[in-house]
């Protein structure tokens, strides 16, 4: 895609799964890929398939609720250079219906989903704004559209990321800096091997993919294809825009 090479690009979350599979995308592309995950080891595995692939990545240990960890992080990855592309993947989440969790756990789901995301792009967007260009991706997720069973607070916190990237590619517009969300459905990783455990996991896994028209679950990689078109040259002029990747099932116009 026009205008990825020699970019450079933060992608949280790219240890594993959709994660690695944008990282390997854009070190494709020949971009210089900064992978951020709190899990060291999956931070580098990613790091070294994309460098022995003939592509550019450095692994960075990050707590994204960790606002120190992130600037040290970002600031580590500015000694070299602007960051011209971010991606806030990173994700987690447990499935219970809302009357059966606790503060504890909306704490967790909530310091991961939504205050990581904020965290970076404080940390991110100063730098963006000074250069006069850059381009954020946010992946959001359809619960946070239509809403999930089981994942209240982390549908909120989804939707919550929607509202703000909206917001933000308001506020930034004027600077080039460009703002759009991706909005997965359900997707075959390894957080959600551990949904479909047993019995009762599997008649969620097997009702999703009825339910969706092209009769699968996503796989991590049919995701980077469209992150990096939003990153590109090529979406030069679309901002604030909310884009579902689930098979069909949800049709938002």
């Amino acid at each position: 895609m026009r205008g990825l090479k020699g970019k450079r690009a933060v992608v949280t979350g790219g240890g594993s799964g959709i994660g690695r599979e944008i990282c390997k995308r854009f070190g494709a592309e020949g971009t210089d890929v900064q992978v951020f995950d709190i899990n060291a080891s999956g931070a580098a595995e990613t790091a070294r398939m994309i460098n022995e692939a003939g592509g550019t990545a450095t692994a960075h240990t990050v707590d994204i609720t960790n606002r120190a960890s992130v600037d040290a992080a970002i600031a580590e990855v500015e000694k070299a250079g602007p960051i011209d592309i971010l991606v806030n993947n990173a994700g987690w989440d447990e499935i219970r219906l809302f009357l059966d969790t606790d503060i504890p756990l909306w704490d967790k789901i909530i310091a991961i989903n939504l205050y990581g995301p904020l965290h970076m792009h404080h940390a991110v967007l100063p730098g963006m704004v000074q250069n006069g260009s850059g381009r954020v991706i946010n992946i959001s997720s359809d619960a946070g559209r239509v809403g999930s069973s089981g994942e209240a607070v982390y549908s909120a916190c989804k939707g919550g990321i929607i509202a703000f990237t909206k917001t933000m590619a308001r506020e930034l517009a004027r600077k080039n800096v460009l703002l759009n969300a991706v909005a997965p459905g359900p997707t075959d990783t390894p957080l959600f091997a551990e949904v479909a455990k047993g019995e009762a996991g599997a008649k969620i896994a097997e009702g999703l993919k009825r339910a969706i028209p092209l009769r699968r679950l996503a796989h991590p990689s049919d995701y980077p294809g469209i992150i990096c078109f939003l990153a590109s040259e090529d979406c030069s002029f679309i901002t604030g825009q909310v884009i579902s990747v689930s098979g069909g099932l949800s049709m938002h116009g």
